[in-house]
């Protein structure tokens, strides 16, 4: 079976896959062809590992596969972990890694994505996962995730991979070593770093798009948070 690892660009999937390769000794594959982020951070950090197969071949077989996909939800019957951020934060941290010369110009064309498949906006892509809920597609939030990483994930697989176990001796990297391996990446690690990131006329960009303000309102995030 498989079991996507699945969020917008900037809500965890690393910190995430990092945790499963560290408590579970899980190793995760990606949807692309290329996972850029082993490439930078090195695959033993990140527990990648090629595909094992076509996504149809795993997705029928009897052992869990951990796949990461920032794409919009696929396959009605997947597992899926559904990492979910502050839309607000998501869009500038992405907009920072790109290393674009204008951030706000980046942050506008991220705001503006239309795509229907792929990525796409920030709120069409976490509607896709969400909508309608399922108890196979769980719902995993950043803010949760860096402030208890491991109660908060193997609550997550007691409900997707109950036959896993974590490891006797894991230990969970803490965000000052991570930002130590590569402080780009690693960049802030905390919520509401729109604060004093994204301007107001971006902000207003943002929550003029009906999905957007969809998806902040199911998740419980407001305009003043």
């Amino acid at each position: 079976m498989i079991i996507w690892v699945a969020s917008f660009p900037r809500s965890g999937n690393t910190f995430l896959r990092i945790i499963l390769k560290q408590l579970y000794g899980v190793h995760t594959s990606t949807v692309y062809d290329v996972d850029g982020v082993a490439a930078r951070l090195g695959p033993e950090l990140i527990g990648f590992e090629e595909r094992p197969s076509s996504i149809e071949e795993m997705r029928a077989s009897e052992k869990p596969h951990f796949v990461k996909t920032h794409r919009q939800r696929v396959g009605e019957e997947d597992r899926a972990i559904c990492l979910v951020r502050d839309g607000r934060d998501s869009i500038t941290s992405w907009a920072h890694l790109t290393g674009a010369p204008d951030v706000e110009a980046e942050l506008r064309a991220i705001i503006n994505r239309r795509d229907e498949v792929g990525t796409g906006s920030w709120g069409r892509n976490v509607l896709s996962w969400l909508r309608p809920p399922a108890p196979h597609r769980v719902m995993l939030r950043y803010e949760e995730l860096i402030r208890e990483p491991r109660r908060t994930v193997e609550k997550v697989l007691a409900t997707l991979a109950p036959t896993l176990r974590p490891l006797p001796d894991a230990r969970i990297p803490t965000f000052a070593e991570l930002h130590r391996v590569d402080g780009g990446f690693f960049r802030r690690g905390h919520t509401g770093t729109h604060s004093d990131e994204l301007p107001e006329e971006l902000q207003q960009l943002f929550w003029s798009r009906p999905d957007n303000v969809t998806a902040m309102e199911l998740l419980g995030y407001s305009r003043d948070a």
